[in-house]
């Protein structure tokens, strides 16, 4: 006998998503307490617990983690239930995730076309690393995103959307960068861990038995840019960001061996896309 249902896991999801009860009951209009019994009728009727306390905030239970990823599972396939039979299928809620420099050059021309033509479609952009972007399609917390390569996530569906040039940046008084080398000492500027660019970084490095100095961890290119540009260090840098960016100018643009300068980004996603994404696919040009 089925023991779960949406609503109770539409009340689930809103305390992760929302970061505890308080805010949960909020979004959802509904009492705190109302929101404290569901969730433990639901851990009741599962056997198992699904948050455990670490200070004053709620984490989730290794079965926390695997019903959210079967909640959003269930709630996206009974929102597109509840649109085809109002024979709406142009309305919803699409979940995008991308890395920063595509959504900064190449996304917004994209996304303002989407919108023209399915004006009922809200979308959601979130940005971050290839790795983080990666893990959150996997979970269905997306529903597609755009990453760079490398990416580890063999069971997700992809495909190919743009070629991108990677050049390394630095001060415009920087002696010409040849091989790895040649910066060698010099600081590092960029994403934390997890970034596909910062991969092809270090395989650079390691193609002449190198390894980079000191990285200096940024949050977003301006920063990189604007360090890079008063020597502070080096950063690889997609040229169709640089081209969009006015203080591109401030730096010196030095090319990659084609192996590590040459990189596609792809759109990644989890089984039958839905009915929002299966749109947006279709407004996407074809693959590089």
């Amino acid at each position: 006998m089925r023991t779960i249902d949406l609503d109770s896991l539409e009340i689930f999801r809103a305390v992760v998503r929302e970061g505890g009860v308080v805010r949960a009951a909020a979004q959802l209009h509904r009492v705190q307490s109302n929101i404290t019994t569901r969730v433990k009728q639901l851990e009741q009727r599962l056997g198992v617990s699904l948050f455990r306390r670490h200070g004053r905030n709620l984490v989730l239970t290794p079965s926390g983690q695997s019903l959210l990823v079967h909640a959003e599972k269930l709630l996206r396939l009974a929102d597109e239930a509840e649109d085809a039979m109002r024979a709406t299928p142009a309305r919803g809620i699409l979940r995008l995730g991308s890395m920063e420099s595509t959504a900064g050059s190449r996304l917004p021309a994209l996304l303002a076309s989407f919108h023209r033509k399915w004006p009922d479609i809200h979308v959601e952009l979130q940005t971050g690393t290839t790795e983080a972007m990666t893990r959150k399609v996997a979970a269905y917390e997306l529903d597609a995103a755009f990453v760079g390569e490398p990416f580890s996530g063999a069971s997700l569906l992809s495909r190919p959307m743009f070629q991108e040039e990677l050049v390394l940046i630095t001060a415009k008084q920087h002696a010409p960068v040849n091989d790895a080398a040649d910066v060698e000492s010099a600081t590092v500027l960029a994403f934390s861990q997890g970034c596909s660019y910062r991969k092809r970084l270090i395989e650079w490095f390691a193609q002449s038995a190198l390894n980079p100095g000191r990285i200096l961890e940024l949050a977003s290119y301006q920063a990189m840019i604007a360090c890079a540009a008063v020597g502070t260090g080096f950063a690889i840098v997609p040229v169709s960001l640089l081209n969009t960016m006015g203080v591109s100018k401030n730096v010196k643009r030095h090319k990659l061996p084609d192996a590590i300068g040459r990189n596609r980004t792809l759109l990644i996603w989890s089984n039958e896309p839905s009915s929002t994404l299966r749109l947006f696919l279709d407004e996407m040009p074809l693959a590089v």
